[in-house]
């Protein structure tokens, strides 16, 4: 995996929130992406159900057979 770089603010509250909670950078980065990732797959999954969420009669309303 690639070096990552982080921005002066988020080093700074890293290095504050490792002493407040007695975490180590590593637990704080992987709790963090974690949490995002479940956030981005809700998203996701939101926009999906948005794009497919017509009912029966809508979805068939305009069709001639």
């Amino acid at each position: 995996m690639k070096n990552i770089e982080l921005n002066d603010e988020n080093r700074e509250n890293l290095e504050a929130f490792k002493t407040l909670l007695n975490k180590d950078e590593t637990t704080m980065l992987n709790e963090a992406l974690s949490r995002y990732f479940e956030e981005e797959a809700e998203k996701l999954q939101d926009m999906n159900n948005s794009q497919t969420n017509l009912s029966f009669e809508e979805f068939w309303d305009d069709v001639d057979i």
